[in-house]
């Protein structure tokens, strides 16, 4: 069963997107007729180019719910994204060659990342989290609308951080969104990167990552293909990885170092999890 409620991550939803808008508002502001400014957290990417990330993925997971697609969209197709054909907004999109765009970031394009973000949650209220549709989880329990909603509120967590670095020091993610985070990204996660990189087989590596503000422990073992899960087991692991539930989310996402972490056993072997779980 979903430890966490429809309705509930509902809240969740809206309450990143506004944080998200809040952030990127500010950064823009503050950078005032100079370059909008980079995203420390994300190399080569701006404030500018989170906009257009984070609006581009509304609006592709919004065509498949709306159509309940069973199979993926084309990306490449440009009506999925009702980008604005003001010339302002065509020049602060992100650049293809993977430049950051410094902006300037005019209104209308932070009024399109708003837009599509209420249609998405209207969308998620109105179908609720069990109506089939195309995902790219290889566990067939997952291809529902409700997998969608659970990725899409991580996803703007993450983003309303790396907006928030921007301009200083960011939140910690809602220890609520976190704690479903972690489990999500062993168990749904990693066994798509694994196979979309080509990630080298797992050789036993057992990790734990083990929760401080809270109950919660997850043990990770990478055993040739496979990515086995245990949640509160207690046997003998190489490296355990301690912290809060937003800690734990932010490094597996890449977002803080593990010297965030308090960590036991062979230090030395806690890189290595991104060999194994490499971003794609």
């Amino acid at each position: 069963m979903d430890p966490i409620e429809h309705s509930t991550r509902l809240s969740h939803f809206r309450n990143e997107t506004a944080a998200f808008e809040k952030a990127v508002r500010r950064a823009i502001d503050e950078a005032g007729d100079a370059p909008v400014p980079l995203v420390p957290s994300c190399p080569g990417w701006s404030v500018a180019d989170l906009v257009g990330h984070l609006g581009s993925v509304h609006r592709f997971v919004a065509r498949i719910l709306r159509e309940r697609l069973s199979e993926a969209p084309d990306h490449t197709d440009p009506t999925i994204y009702d980008v604005p054909q003001d010339p302002a907004v065509r020049a602060a999109w992100p650049e293809p060659e993977g430049v950051p765009n410094r902006g300037p970031v005019p209104q209308a394009l932070t009024e399109w990342f708003a837009q599509g973000a209420r249609r998405l949650e209207a969308l998620f209220r109105e179908l609720g989290p069990d109506v089939p549709v195309w995902t790219w989880s290889a566990d067939s329990a997952d291809r529902t609308s409700g997998f969608w909603l659970r990725m899409q509120t991580i996803e703007l967590a993450v983003h309303r951080w790396d907006a928030q670095s921007a301009t200083g020091a960011p939140d910690p993610v809602d220890e609520a969104i976190a704690a479903d985070a972690v489990p999500q990204t062993f168990e749904t996660m990693a066994p798509f990167r694994r196979a979309a990189a080509g990630a080298p087989a797992g050789a036993g590596e057992r990790y734990r990552f083990r929760r401080t503000d809270g109950p919660g422990s997850w043990t990770v073992t990478f055993s040739g293909d496979l990515v086995q899960v245990e949640h509160g087991a207690t046997g003998t692991v190489d490296v355990e990885a301690a912290g809060t539930a937003s800690d734990l989310m932010l490094f597996l996402w890449r977002r803080i170092p593990a010297s965030a972490l308090r960590v036991t056993g062979d230090a030395e072997l806690l890189p290595h999890y991104f060999n194994l779980v490499p971003p794609v």
